[in-house]
């Protein structure tokens, strides 16, 4: 009889407990709703909240797709709180503004199936950040919040509570998303690049000289969210006359909704050799020194959903024999027709170099400073005064995209003052005249006077694939030439009256490539003329983030490999430009003498770079 009471008992437990379970799993949404197909729609929510913390109504929040467009706008409550539900899967931004607040702006929201980004945005009179993280919905979600209850209501998964708390509190990736934001509020997303690089002749550009400074670094951070602080600066002598330069440039920028401001300081300096002091001064000890300094303003704004503009100006401050001071303002408007391509003008103004950073490029904005940090005016002697190459330049250009294929044609006026054209004379041919030695090669600086011209270029790229596209450019630009006879004199004036404007007609073949298996980038070009009596680019102020260089001029990035403790990777780099030495204008001199006219000297590069 026992073991029969027994029996039952245990009996009436085990039932008791089947009917406990078939309960608590009636209780559990996810059973009852187990055929319901999973929803594939996300959501974005969050809080408004000041410096104190006290939540904001009425902000307006605006929700941006993955072209800067807006998609969603919505106003908070009297909580603080905002919700954009039944979000496709995609990369979203959110731009929230209130009242004498600064904005807040955060791009690339992750918008998951499934899944909610709930962002704490935090308004302030200096500056307002946004921090987000990635919680389930709340609504709508593969389960509700009333499994909670459920457990709760049984005492055997307490335990269950308490480990999944500890766990929480442990895991740095959950728990610590707080701490982890809140260190990422003030310095985040920290990038550089450092290069030590080396060569031989000088890259002379359109719009200045290049020295060769052997170390180079680029600094950039995420200050608060949506500033960006960056620092760059590069050390060195010339490779071929020795002389220590340096420059460095500060800027500061914000992303601010369809703003994108920035100011930035650049400084440069440079010591001059002996023999330019005493060609200059006539004393080796009085060396002259070349210091500029430049503040500039750079902004972009989306007017509409079709219309772009870019505009800033740069104060200019040079010093070297005199000071010198003018400004460079320039605009930049840019239409989209739809299917039907592009329209865009630009106009420029004095020495303007528009930030002309590629989007979507790897760390554009630090190689764009490492390119042109070392790039100083151009300046030249005119009745032994110093004079600044300055231009102003209006251009128009249309492109279309058709396929896999991009046409672009672009026409503009320019007018030139004090060209500096580089030259190579004779030993004491021009002693005392109004030639100056270059600062960074072997060569001197000739004023070249003032000059205008109008032209054209038309341009189609193919792609070849992902990797792969080829370009055919042809234009017909003005360009400074030179008269088919002797010299008869060591005047600078006579020289100058044998240069004139003129025409050219180029073609230039390009092709860029990239090996994903090696890590190899190229870049090769090379330009055909009709006419080699020319001694200068034809369109030298072009806002074209592709120039076309004369002769055959090969770049190449090579990717090193590196072992996974280190917290960089390695790059190898080449720079050759005009190989074969073309665009060297020969001018007889009596005697049987000659000198040369050079637009871009011929130049070698390497160099090593840490990307971190």
């Amino acid at each position: 009889m026992l073991l029969v009471r027994m029996h039952s008992t245990l009996v009436s437990k085990l039932l008791s407990g089947v009917v406990c379970l078939g309960v608590c799993a009636a209780g559990l949404p996810g059973t009852a709703e187990a055929a319901t197909p999973l929803k594939m729609a996300g959501a974005i929510t969050g809080f408004v909240s000041d410096a104190s913390g006290t939540p904001q109504m009425g902000a307006v929040v605006v929700l941006l797709n993955r072209q800067e467009r807006q998609f969603e706008r919505a106003l908070t409550d009297e909580r603080g709180a905002f919700k954009f539900l039944g979000l496709l899967p995609d990369l979203y931004s959110v731009k929230v503004t209130l009242g004498t607040y600064v904005p807040a702006l955060k791009k690339g929201i992750l918008v998951q199936p499934g899944m909610a980004s709930v962002l704490n945005v935090n308004l302030n009179t200096l500056f307002s950040s946004i921090q987000f993280a990635y919680p389930a919905i709340d609504s709508g979600s593969l389960m509700s919040d009333e499994w909670k209850w459920v457990l709760r209501s049984a005492s055997p998964t307490r335990p269950v509570m308490r480990f999944t708390a500890e766990a929480l509190a442990k895991d740095p990736a959950k728990n610590g998303a707080k701490q982890e934001s809140r260190r990422s509020a003030v310095f985040s997303d920290t990038r550089g690049v450092f290069r030590v690089s080396a060569g031989e002749g000088s890259l002379a550009s359109q719009t200045g000289s290049e020295a060769d400074l052997g170390t180079t670094f680029a600094l950039a951070t995420s200050l608060f969210g949506n500033n960006t602080v960056q620092f760059s600066g590069n050390v060195g002598y010339g490779s071929q006359t020795g002389v220590p330069t340096a420059a460095f440039r500060t800027s500061y920028s914000r992303s601010m909704g369809g703003a994108n401001p920035e100011v930035s300081v650049t400084m440069r300096q440079l010591f001059l050799p002996g023999r330019v002091g005493a060609a200059l001064t006539g004393n080796e000890t009085a060396l002259p020194m070349l210091r500029s300094m430049a503040a500039s303003f750079d902004d972009h704004n989306q007017l509409t959903d079709e219309l772009s503009v870019q505009y800033g100006f740069t104060m200019n401050s040079i010093s070297y024999l005199d000071h010198l001071n003018y400004a460079s303002p320039y605009v930049r408007l840019k239409y989209s027709l739809g299917a039907q391509g592009e329209l865009e003008f630009a106009f420029t103004s004095g020495d303007a170099r528009p930030n002309l950073a590629g989007k979507g490029e790897q760390d554009a904005d630090l190689q764009r400073d490492l390119g042109t940090l070392g790039l100083f005016p151009r300046i030249s002697l005119m009745n032994s005064r110093a004079h600044v190459q300055r231009g102003e330049n209006f251009e128009l250009t249309y492109s279309r995209k058709m396929g896999s294929r991009t046409y672009q044609v672009s026409a503009y006026e320019e007018s030139v003052t004090n060209a500096a054209l580089s030259l190579v004379a004779p030993a004491g041919m021009y002693a005392g005249g109004d030639i100056l030695p270059d600062l960074f090669t072997g060569t001197s600086t000739f004023n070249a006077g003032n000059y205008s011209s109008v032209g054209y270029t038309a341009a189609a790229t193919q792609s070849l694939g992902e990797h792969l596209s080829a370009s055919l450019m042809f234009g017909s630009t003005g360009a400074l030439t030179a008269s088919n006879r002797e010299l008869v004199s060591t005047s600078p004036d006579e020289l100058r009256s044998m240069i004139h404007a003129g025409r050219r007609q180029a073609a230039t073949a390009r092709v860029t490539a990239s090996l994903p298996w090696s890590g190899t980038h190229l870049i090769a070009s090379y330009q055909v003329t009709g006419d080699h009596r020319w001694a200068s680019p034809g369109h030298i102020y072009s806002t074209a983030a592709e120039r076309q260089l004369p002769g055959l001029n090969l770049a190449v990035r090579q990717s090193i490999p590196g072992l996974r403790m280190l917290p960089w990777r390695m790059e190898a780099t080449a720079d050759l430009r005009n190989m074969l030495a073309q665009g060297y204008l020969p001018i007889g001199v009596s005697g049987g003498q000659s000198l040369l006219l050079v637009e871009a000297p011929r130049s070698v590069r390497g160099g090593l770079s840490f990307i971190f």
